[in-house]
């Protein structure tokens, strides 16, 4: 009703037979697992004065296939999507600043992603295994992009970082099978690398390279920035490089060779 001004923490959890909830312009706060894991819930109308929803307030909605989030809410919280399968498409309106870590964690049907000008911050794990996401576009507004955030997108094909981005956390676009270049400032000349202050952090995959050189400009190699790059038989890693992060040619099942300074005889 419309004289409710906050919903509370775990009022609706597990209530899995609920399949809608209209939440009136009254409301201003969505407690924490406020609707968490209501598996029937298909149809969420939230009401425009909602300014925070709580950590994890919609995860595990296995049913949800669309929400709009209003102007007024300023932060998308900590796994507040994650596992809803079958949401397909999300708008992030310019009001947001920041998406939490594992806000769309494994929503495994999402193919589009629409972020507002006003986020600054793209947190960790933020799209994990988003495997239908085939594009998205990163605002000149971001500066940070958090580690694995894009981790397993294996629909992406080419991703543009903005000259926004100052930062960008290992293993973000690690498992994402299927880019074939990345563009923006931090991209190699042949579009395979992203380099951030001389650490290559990620490579695409499906880039075209079998062998591959890494450039003399980089100095250490990220944590997980070759992962499951099965098409690579060779890497030559120059005499700049000084370390190698974990993970980094994990599952790079056709790699075959090894050569440069670390390279054993």
């Amino acid at each position: 009703g419309n004289g409710v001004t906050s919903i509370g923490e775990h009022a609706f959890y597990k209530c899995t037979s609920l399949t809608s909830i209209t939440i009136p312009d009254s409301v201003t706060k969505i407690g924490d697992y406020a609707f968490s894991w209501c598996t029937s819930l298909t149809s969420v109308t939230i009401g425009n004065s909602v300014t925070s929803i709580g950590e994890s307030a919609f995860e595990g909605c296995t049913s949800l296939t669309s929400v709009t989030i209003p102007d007024s809410v300023t932060e998308i919280g900590y796994r507040v999507f994650s596992y809803c399968y079958r949401l397909t498409s999300v708008t992030i309106p310019d009001s947001v600043t920041s998406i939490g870590s594992h806000a769309f964690r494994n929503c495994t049907s999402l193919t589009s992603i629409t972020i507002g000008n006003g986020v600054t911050e793209i947190g960790a794990q933020a799209f994990y295994n988003c495997t239908s996401l085939t594009s998205v576009t990163i605002p000149d507004s971001v500066t940070s992009i958090g580690y694995d955030a894009f981790f397993g997108c294996t629909s992406l094909t080419s991703i543009t970082i903005p000259d926004s981005v100052t930062e960008i956390g290992g293993g973000a676009f690690s498992y994402c099978t299927s880019l074939t270049s990345f563009y923006g400032k931090f991209s190699s000349e042949d579009k395979c690398c992203l380099i951030v202050d001389s650490t290559l952090v990620a490579f695409a995959p499906a880039c075209g390279k079998t062998s591959y050189i890494i450039p003399d400009s980089v100095t250490s190699i990220g944590s997980g920035a070759f992962y499951y790059c099965t098409s690579l038989t060779s890497v030559t890693i120059p005499d700049s490089v000084t370390s190698i992060g974990d993970c980094a040619f994990q599952n790079c099942s056709s790699l075959t060779s090894f050569y440069g300074k670390f390279s054993s005889e």
